[in-house]
């Protein structure tokens, strides 16, 4: 009787995919020192040399990783924005919100995301209008952009507060991480400095 060899998982035709996912698994278990394309080709059920034909070496998968990382961490503004409330000023603090619970709930993947290299395509996205995460932050914007003046200043004074704060939060700063954030503390504090913005553009 001949034995059945062990048959490794398919992906059916979506092992880029699986691999990224395998990346993403990596990173949330054991930081971005974890991460390897051995590791993930390993994680990921297929031979080691398997991530050579999808990416361009580590530099590569991490490009890839970060980019769904961009993409989830979209989904988790615009989620946090749909519950937030039906004005302007709600909508903007829901999407600051999202952003926080994107870094404490993904650490890791947050720090990847921003980190020199993901950044230089995510830069290269700003240029090119194609970058969908810095969109919804520009759309939550622009009902404050005073008339006249170029958006890009509301929009980086929003992001510098919310980026921020979600670094030091993420260090430490203001007490143990809440993953829940049910104890909101400072964030409300922050929030609060986004009510100034609540003051209608001047004509």
């Amino acid at each position: 009787m001949t034995d059945t060899p062990i048959q490794k998982p398919h992906h059916h035709g979506d092992l880029r995919a699986a691999l990224i996912q395998a990346g993403i698994a990596l990173l949330t278990e054991g930081g971005k020192d974890s991460l390897t394309l051995r590791k993930c080709a390993a994680r990921a059920g297929v031979s080691h040399a398997a991530p050579a034909h999808h990416f361009d070496g580590l530099a590569g998968l991490r490009g890839a990783i970060a980019q769904e990382g961009f993409r989830l961490f979209r989904l988790s503004m615009l989620e946090a924005r749909a519950t937030a409330g039906d004005n302007d000023l709600n909508r903007l603090k829901g999407i600051c919100s999202g952003y926080l619970n994107f870094a404490i709930q993904n650490p890791a993947l947050f720090d990847l995301i921003f980190s020199a290299a993901p950044m230089s395509t995510f830069e290269e996205g700003l240029k090119q209008g194609t970058s969908f995460a810095y969109e919804v932050l520009r759309e939550a914007c622009a009902p404050f952009v005073p008339v006249g003046q170029d958006p890009i200043v509301i929009e980086t004074q929003v992001w510098s507060l919310i980026h921020g704060y979600s670094h030091l939060y993420m260090a430490g700063r203001f007490g143990p991480i809440d993953p829940s954030m049910q104890a909101r503390g400072p964030i409300d504090a922050v929030m609060s400095l986004l009510d100034g913005l609540a003051t209608p553009p001047k004509a």
